[in-house]
């Protein structure tokens, strides 16, 4: 075939393809009014998954599951606003990598709104000014966010989603780095580049502040200033890359997650979040682990915080593979609450292995 014919075969199948969306999306009003007249949640992570799942099971290529994802990803997004337009809180301001993730995971077709703090997204979530916020939780490379696992101690929101985003690091500024004097960006990405911090600037002063867009806008504002952001970040605020890539590790991963008042339904594949304390003796921590060995429970995580309230006490954080459903689950639950002080289930929900 030639070029104009084969072009003309394009045109054809996206006719089809305008049609099959729509009618797709007239299906898709209908169920908005079901879920109205019931209470149903708009957003439904179980479903979510199953949607993906079958995309990749039909899917004979030669487009790879991951375009297919992001095709779908914007046709539910559009979905969500034909039902009832969500809106999303995000450590802002526009053009953090929070703001990436949360359009990666949500699509266009969301309201989204740009945050101060990771705190301030918990609270606005917290009283339903936002129906989910997206937070980061830790880094492959820095570890644990703090600021999110303070919040969950200190918040009754729930976590009903996660989402795995490659992170890169750019060096920026609208001066050439001789001249650079002070670089803005958040505590944890510092952490993730002190090696190449280390090696390029000895005598710059690092300025923490909340999110890397706020680094950004900082860094556009002043003269000597850079900042260490996201590729879009430098294009919103008219920053020059001077360093792209200056992660010490090149695979540099940051698990976000979803949250929302109530968490998801059991997908199959499914993963639990739970804090606890215990009580300040010899083997408490342990009797709690043993708990899960003895249910066979995978645990994939484990960190802790301090107890604000009392010294040397502290909080623990714990993933494992399972849903708090799960009879299982609930047996290992109910044991390991007896070596407790405190324990809460802050959510269970699908588990996520790819990575945006």
């Amino acid at each position: 075939m030639s070029l104009d014919e084969l072009r003309k075969k394009i045109d054809a199948i996206d006719e089809k393809l305008v049609e099959l969306i729509n009618e797709r999306a007239q299906v898709v009003v209908e169920i908005g009014r079901l879920k109205q007249s019931s209470a149903t949640p708009i957003y439904v992570p179980h479903r979510e998954k199953a949607v993906f799942d079958k995309i990749a099971e039909l899917n004979k290529g030669p487009l790879p599951d991951k375009a297919l994802n992001a095709i779908w990803r914007e046709i539910m997004s559009g979905s969500f606003f034909l039902e009832r337009p969500l809106r999303i809180g995000y450590l802002g301001p526009k053009g953090s990598f929070s703001h990436n993730a949360a359009i990666l995971k949500f699509g266009q077709s969301v309201d989204y709104e740009a945050l101060a703090d990771i705190r301030g997204i918990f609270e606005e979530v917290s009283k339903g000014h936002c129906d989910f916020g997206i937070v980061p939780v830790e880094n492959s490379a820095g570890g644990g966010v703090r600021e999110s696992l303070d919040a969950f101690v200190e918040t009754d929101v729930m976590v009903c989603a996660e989402a795995n985003m490659a992170i890169h690091h750019h060096l920026m500024a609208t001066c050439p780095m001789t001249a650079i004097e002070r670089i803005y960006s958040q505590p944890e990405i510092f952490a993730q580049c002190r090696n190449w911090l280390a090696a390029t600037f000895k005598d710059a002063e690092m300025i923490p502040v909340a999110s890397s867009s706020r680094a950004a806008q900082l860094a556009a504002s002043e003269k000597a200033a850079a900042a260490i952001a996201s590729a879009v970040a430098a294009e919103i605020y008219g920053l020059k890359i001077l360093c792209p890539d200056i992660e010490d590790i090149s695979n540099n991963i940051t698990r976000f997650l979803i949250i929302s008042k109530q968490d998801a339904q059991p997908s199959g594949d499914d993963k639990t979040i739970i804090l606890f304390s215990t009580a300040h003796r010899t083997g408490a921590l342990v009797d709690v682990l043993n708990v899960f060995k003895e249910y066979d429970l995978n645990m994939t995580n484990i960190g802790s915080r301090p107890n604000r309230k009392r010294e040397w006490e502290y909080y623990f954080f714990v993933d494992f593979l399972g849903h708090r459903l799960d009879a299982h689950v609930q047996k290992a639950l109910e044991q390991a609450k007896s070596h407790c002080l405190q324990l809460s289930v802050l959510g269970s929900f699908p588990r996520s292995t790819a990575v945006m």
